[in-house]
């Protein structure tokens, strides 16, 4: 099983999407500075995950979301607290 996930930096306004086989242990990850491009702004909130069969349908998900229409989704679904917009 593989996830796609968002997750929200509420200080910066800033969202982050990524994929991993191991949802808990990614974001425990990425609030503990492991991860160079998200150490900046912590910490992290999950604001959205979505599981899929295979790495490959998870990649698929991931570039999607990355997206200018996968930002437009985010935008019209996703609504962390404390989130501007």
């Amino acid at each position: 099983m593989y996830y796609v996930y968002v997750i929200y930096s509420s200080n910066f306004d800033e969202y982050y999407i990524g994929m991993t086989d191991a949802l808990n242990r990614r974001l425990e990850e990425h609030n503990n500075g492991k991860n160079r491009s998200t150490k900046a702004y912590r910490p992290w909130e999950m604001v959205y995950n979505e599981s899929l069969d295979s790495r490959e349908l998870a990649r698929k998900r991931e570039k999607y979301l990355k997206s200018a229409a996968g930002r437009r989704w985010r935008k019209k679904f996703i609504r962390p607290r404390g989130a501007t917009e």
